[in-house]
């Protein structure tokens, strides 16, 4: 019988939270359920049915690893965040297929509402369809995020550039899409200080 097909989370941490006010202080670095949100998003990975996880840091890395001092996962430095967020995606896409993933679901690291149930509902669609289809969370037909994207579309992620996330990929990819309704926390991100507190964190200032 063949093996379900596997899927690794990627992290994506790496960038620079432009829309923070300067005295505001990092958005993955703000405090939800007593934990930085980089560190708590880690753990809601880790505690789901992934083969693995991986964390994509550049931005205020220093800050970031401590964040994560003491979790068993995979950090992979960003050199070049600042050229957007395709080149977090492709070092995250590249490693988690470097480690044998079938499959690599994309976790934005400020997503307060994601519970590690939400990313195995999109593990088990993927199994499901036997790791040949993008699966993407979505809210009342809405897509945002996570997804899910098979090893096979490496080439097309290593060839992305700019700013530009898995969404224009989704769309002319030609695979299947399959949607997992999610609620509100598929479109909840926190990227500015009034959104972290509505989320139910603390913004934590810069030191």
């Amino acid at each position: 019988m063949r093996a379900k097909p596997n899927v690794s989370i990627v992290v994506l941490a790496a960038g620079a939270a432009t829309r923070m006010s300067s005295n505001s202080g990092h958005k993955l670095l703000a405090m939800f359920d007593g934990m930085p949100l980089v560190r708590r998003s880690a753990l809601i990975a880790k505690a789901s049915t992934a083969l693995s996880v991986i964390v994509v840091v550049g931005h205020r890395q220093d800050d970031i690893r401590e964040a994560l001092t003491g979790l068993s996962l995979h950090v992979v430095p960003n050199p070049y965040f600042r050229a957007g967020i395709s080149s977090s995606l492709a070092a995250g896409f590249a490693a988690a297929v470097a480690e044998g993933a079938d499959g690599v679901l994309i976790l934005l690291a400020d997503m307060p509402g994601v519970s590690a149930n939400n990313l195995d509902q999109l593990i088990d669609a993927f199994q499901v369809a036997n790791g040949a289809s993008i699966v993407c969370a979505v809210s009342q037909g809405n897509r945002g995020n996570p997804v899910i994207l098979p090893r096979s579309l490496n080439d097309s992620v290593l060839r992305l550039r700019g700013d530009i996330g898995a969404r224009d990929l989704i769309r002319t990819s030609g695979l299947q899409v399959i949607e997992v309704e999610m609620g509100t926390a598929a479109l909840t991100d926190v990227d500015t200080a009034e959104a972290i507190v509505a989320a139910g964190g603390i913004p934590v200032e810069d030191r």
